[in-house]
């Protein structure tokens, strides 16, 4: 099957998942002319130009080369920072996988890839009985991990691997980013995740201030994504 897209979780929040999603954007412009991101649901708004929006959504649509309607890229805006269930349930918003498909379907159907970033890690509940792996596994897109290197990612990177697995959807591979600037051994620990994922590294993030734009960020796609 020709590849239309990814799914980008993370082994928690604040991992770099949507820099890594926007710098996956800008190397398929490389390869397909019509690429789009998509962020199924942002807890979290700031005000920009009298909108309230993501910032994570108003990054992944800088990185896309297809301008499309908010509902479709962003279905759900929840206002507080908060774990998407707990935000929809204080904003008095119900949220389902079927109606976050919908949206995913109508963006196939205007670009060549869709690069969707989830929220958290791999299993963050959407409501009370499903998660947004439950969207991935909907998708059935491959899955690309962001490994935020600081202590104890190893632990998490091999769990939320396993996850992925178990759900039946393939890890296409895995980014590392350097989130932690003091993190003893960083180079050994890439080592050890690359032995223990069985799946490419595409690209690691240095620790560096300012952090990098995602436009600057190599990284080695599939063979099969180009």
């Amino acid at each position: 099957m020709a590849f239309d897209g990814c799914f980008v979780t993370g082994t928690d929040t604040g991992v770099g998942k949507t820099l890594v999603s926007a710098a996956l954007l800008h190397t398929l412009t490389r390869h397909h002319r019509r690429v789009v991101g998509m962020k199924p649901v942002a807890a979290g708004l700031i005000e920009h130009q009298g909108q309230w929006v993501s910032e994570d959504v108003l990054a992944l649509r800088a990185a896309s080369t297809v301008s499309v309607p908010a509902e479709l890229d962003n279905p759900v805006a929840l206002p507080d920072a908060m774990a998407p269930h707990l935000a929809a349930e204080r904003a008095g918003q119900a949220v389902t996988v079927a109606e976050l498909l919908v949206a995913h379907r109508s963006l196939q159907a205007l670009a060549d890839a869709v690069v969707v970033e989830g929220a958290g890690g791999w299993r963050v509940p959407v409501n009370d009985h499903e998660t947004l792996a439950d969207l991935a596994q909907a998708i059935g897109a491959p899955v690309v991990l962001v490994v935020g290197l600081r202590l104890g990612c190893l632990n998490h990177a091999l769990l939320s691997a396993e996850a992925i697995r178990a759900d039946g959807l393939q890890l296409a591979g895995w980014v590392a980013n350097a989130v932690d600037p003091d993190m003893v051994g960083r180079d050994d620990n890439i080592d050890t995740l690359r032995h223990w994922l069985q799946a490419p590294l595409l690209g690691s993030v240095p620790w560096q201030t300012p952090a990098p734009q995602a436009s600057e960020i190599a990284l080695d796609l599939p063979e099969a994504w180009r």
